[in-house]
């Protein structure tokens, strides 16, 4: 067969271009002139060589059934029409699982892994933020492996914890995720500290790598610094809910009531009542006031002119 004889190209090598690349590489021919008589990209004529050449070279049987083999592991079972979840409260169950998506898409522009990210944001959208291995396999369509590869990932950052609900495990996000993840972040931080400063040690401070080292050990303590002293970060949305309470109440409240109240322990109310005062950006025109170890929510009547205050009868 000549060159004219051979078809030009379109999709895939069929077994007769396997059958002539054996032969003409056997003539000694090489991939470019092979490339040019099967009217192919030289390219693709030397990865199908690389791809597919055994102890004995490159053979057009074996060569077909290697990339048959591929393409059979390589095909998917045809997806499955997975209803979106509904999670009540009148919402669009559509959205829901589209914000899902966004929300996972998200995370993982700032590093995590895929799936990790979709276990995740998954469990986020979740109003009890539990949910099983099997339950996660189902609404993602993937194995219970890949489940658990991204729930071990996870739990690794403090940011789900495991439940045992008879012979289920059960996976779960609470309110206090957010402030264990900060003290987790605050551990890593402090492992940075001390590593750096073996480094410098190690290496010698007067010398450029231990320089170095002794920057990022100075750097990382600057950040633990702000990371122990400011709990801005780690009760602010625990702030809001003290000052939601009390002005739900109405009337000032002690510590130990809104413990009862919000179900928290003292420690936590008294965390976030903390930032609610020094921190009164955060509330914005609410703030507390305390006295006779009692706190009530006040409206930041200082935010008002004269003039508005007359208006509103005050």
């Amino acid at each position: 067969m000549n060159a004219q004889e051979v078809p030009m190209p379109g999709g895939r090598l069929t077994q007769e271009d396997r059958r002539l690349i054996a032969t003409w590489l056997k003539d000694g021919l090489g991939y470019a002139e092979i490339a040019r008589r099967l009217g192919r990209p030289t390219s693709t004529i030397s990865r199908e060589v690389a791809r597919n050449s055994g102890h004995s070279g490159y053979r057009a049987e074996e060569a077909n059934r290697a990339t048959g083999e591929r393409a059979r592991r390589r095909r998917k079972p045809p997806a499955r029409d997975v209803a979106a979840v509904s999670h009540g409260y009148g919402r669009n169950p559509e959205a829901v699982r589209a914000f899902e998506t966004e929300f996972a898409d998200i995370m993982v522009s700032t590093g995590l892994p895929r799936m990790t990210a979709r276990v995740l944001a998954c469990l986020s959208v979740s109003d009890d933020g539990v949910l099983t291995a099997a339950e996660l396999a189902r609404r993602l369509q993937v194995s219970p492996a890949s489940i658990s590869n991204a729930v071990a990932y996870l739990e690794t950052q403090a940011m789900l914890r495991r439940v045992r609900d008879g012979r289920r495990e059960q996976y779960v996000i609470d309110e206090e995720m957010p402030q264990r993840v900060w003290a987790e972040s605050v551990r890593a931080n402090q492992e940075w500290v001390k590593i750096a400063r073996r480094g410098a040690d190690v290496l010698g401070i007067a010398t450029p790598a231990g320089t170095r080292m002794d920057d990022l050990s100075r750097f990382h303590a600057r950040i633990n610094d702000v990371m122990l002293d400011d709990r801005v970060a780690l009760y602010a949305a625990d702030a809001l809910t003290a000052l939601a309470a009390l002005l739900h109440a109405g009337h000032a409240l002690s510590a130990a009531a809104l413990s009862a109240a919000l179900e928290w322990d003292e420690e936590r109310v008294l965390a976030a009542l903390w930032v609610a005062e020094e921190q009164p950006h955060i509330a914005g025109p609410v703030r507390v006031v305390r006295a006779g170890g009692e706190y009530r929510a006040v409206a930041a009547v200082e935010r008002l002119t004269e003039a508005q205050l007359a208006a509103l009868g005050s």
